[in-house]
């Protein structure tokens, strides 16, 4: 995608999505936090309707500590990848607990320090929480980013970084949940509506396919 595209694509995406924001439920840095290590290959609403019950009475660090393994994984179970998720969760939250005074860190390195805490969900919290400018990708702002030409990457951390490159900074937190919402409401995984998406006059896959 050219820098014209690029342009058109960016202003496209900003009129359409001008509303967009996070689609999980928190109060708080350290319920997003427990909800985006739930999300992995999961979907937000899913997360929402069992953090609405975790987060009744464990919504802190020292409350969630209060749960044995066990005793999450009963609450997590339908997240999927629930033993893990509950190991993460409270390996994290104790050193959010011991290391860093109760509450979760600001700094990159010591988001990524946590357990289950890997470049996506420390660049959502960064974004969504400290008001940082990052870019998250996820599956949707993978597939929708490379197949518009926004990126031509094989990996999720070279497609932050040609995304970085290509939209400006400002926007960057920004673009992050417009890719989210067009992947969920038009450009799907297995069949993009590329019939009625905007974006398909600057779109480098579709016109591909039209060639």
């Amino acid at each position: 995608m050219d820098k014209q595209n690029t342009k058109e694509a960016l202003k496209i995406l900003s009129e359409i999505y001008a509303d967009a924001r996070p689609a999980l439920h928190y109060n708080s840095a350290y319920e997003l936090l427990v909800a985006v290590i739930l999300s992995a290959q999961c979907t937000d609403e899913r997360v929402n309707k069992v953090t609405a019950e975790l987060f009744r009475e464990h919504n802190t660090p020292e409350k969630m500590l209060s749960l044995t393994q066990e005793q999450l994984e009963k609450y997590i179970f339908s997240c999927g990848l629930y033993k893990s998720k509950a190991a993460h969760i409270l390996s994290a939250t104790k050193d959010i607990v011991e290391k860093f005074g109760g509450k979760v860190p600001e700094g990159f390195s010591e988001l990524k320090s946590l357990a289950g805490v890997g470049q996506k969900t420390a660049n959502v919290v960064s974004a969504v929480w400290f008001d940082k400018d990052a870019i998250a990708v996820d599956t949707h702002v993978f597939r929708v980013s490379n197949r518009l030409g926004l990126a031509h990457a094989s990996t999720p951390l070279k497609t932050e970084e040609q995304l970085k490159e290509n939209i400006p900074q400002k926007d960057w937190s920004k673009a992050h949940h417009w890719l989210i919402w067009h992947g969920r409401r038009v450009c799907h995984s297995q069949k993009p509506d590329c019939a009625n998406c905007p974006l398909s006059k600057v779109c480098d896959d579709y016109l591909h396919r039209q060639n």
